[in-house]
């Protein structure tokens, strides 16, 4: 495993403050829409900048604009008030897009009558086409990012530093841009709020599975929405039959339905002798009880995905596969190992690999993942949170059956 070779910025003295015009927002903004226009994992590394909206002025109405795949976390956002999906054409969220869905949006936001807007990018990206949706929606002030002059597209614009100055992590980049309007927290983890509700479906989820709802176990998810962030479901089937001849915690293989031929092939090239101790939960969980499975979990293995930020904001140790595509986006504020290989072409942004050999993620060893999880898992197998939610789901009659305690 090599270091991640990256720097916190900004380096330069007063890099962020060239041309930046920001003036501190007071009590008068009471509604504002937060832009986050992509999808589930950088909607929740977003999630501490919008909690820092909120905890300058609790009794602020927010209402977080983005992506029909982002809105998914709608139920489990305590900061926000409102949702709106929209996906917009300079994302690439849809193959497919109608002009009029743009004009219609523009009415709508017009329509609730937000007093200012936050626009979240990374730095790849430019905030001006959403700064003139929400210019022509009659948003008096516009804050985001910017590496060229928007004149009158943003109010509050924040000079561009990255990457000539470093690079920060996703969710320190968001903080330290609502930072600038005087938005602050203590609080900086990602947030996710699970109900008993959920814990409690879960619950009656595992136990048809013949699982101990109390745990401990490890979650593999070998999922990800880009080729170039995927390691090979055959390593990934050699890492659960190690983890089975290590250790006597059963294993359970996350995805989505469309994700059903993956998990099957994992558990193939785990061989016969392991597929006893393999759990196969496919298809079978939405997000809210994705999330309840990571949060009981003793380690996370996956790749660096959407299930890697919820792991973040529920505090769940992660084994990150990393391939080396995006500097940004690693595990925050949870213990994890990051597993990846140096190479030239880091940092590539791509979906496929430019180069065709994988060689940040395919020079991990199977072996290398496998220990780091029994190293995580020995540090954090004896906690596991909301053991009484999890022992009350567990019985018939509701009654509590020993489990480990709530942290």
């Amino acid at each position: 495993m090599n270091a991640v070779p990256f720097t916190v910025a900004p380096t330069h003295p007063h890099a962020d403050e060239r041309e930046s015009t920001v003036t501190r927002w007071g009590n008068d903004v009471k509604r504002i829409l937060c832009v986050r226009l992509d999808r589930l994992g950088d909607v929740l590394m977003t999630t501490p900048a919008i909690h820092a909206l909120r905890a300058a002025a609790p009794e602020r109405h927010i209402t977080l604009l983005t992506s029909s795949v982002g809105a998914k976390l709608a139920p489990f956002l305590d900061d926000v008030d409102e949702v709106i999906a929209y996906d917009a054409p300079w994302h690439g969220v849809t193959a497919q897009h109608d002009p009029t869905t743009d004009m219609a949006m523009i009415r709508a936001l017009r329509e609730r009558r937000f007093d200012a807007a936050v626009i979240f990018t990374f730095y790849s990206q430019s905030p001006l086409p959403s700064a003139m949706l929400c210019y022509l929606a009659g948003i008096a002030r516009r804050l985001a990012h910017c590496r060229e002059n928007p004149y009158q597209l943003l109010t509050d614009w924040v000079w561009e530093p990255e990457p000539q100055c470093g690079v920060r992590h996703e969710a320190e980049r968001q903080l330290q841009l609502v930072a600038r309007i005087g938005a602050t927290s203590t609080e900086t983890r990602m947030r996710f709020k699970i109900s008993p509700r959920l814990r409690r479906s879960l619950t009656r989820r595992l136990v048809v599975h013949g699982l101990s709802p109390c745990g401990p176990w490890f979650v593999i998810h070998p999922g990800a929405s880009a080729a170039s962030r995927r390691y090979p479901p055959e390593r990934f089937g050699e890492v659960a039959a190690r983890l089975v001849r290590l250790s006597p915690l059963p294993i359970l293989l996350t995805g989505t339905r469309d994700e059903r031929d993956l998990i099957r092939n994992v558990i193939d090239c785990a061989g016969s002798a392991a597929q006893a101790r393999l759990h196969d939960l496919s298809g079978e969980l939405d997000i809210g009880e994705l999330g309840a499975l990571i949060e009981r979990a003793c380690v996370l293995i996956a790749n660096n995905s959407g299930p890697v930020h919820l792991a973040s904001a529920l505090g769940t140790p992660v084994v990150d596969l990393y391939a080396l595509t995006n500097p940004q986006h690693t595990p925050w504020q949870t213990e994890h190992r990051m597993l990846f290989r140096d190479v030239e072409c880091r940092w590539c942004y791509r979906g496929v690999c430019p180069k065709g050999h994988h060689a940040c993620l395919l020079g991990v060893p199977p072996a290398e993942v496998a220990s780091a999880a029994l190293e995580l898992a020995a540090k954090h197998r004896s906690v596991t949170p909301h053991g009484n939610d999890i022992a009350r789901a567990a019985t018939p009659s509701g009654a509590a059956t020993p489990c480990l305690p709530d942290h």
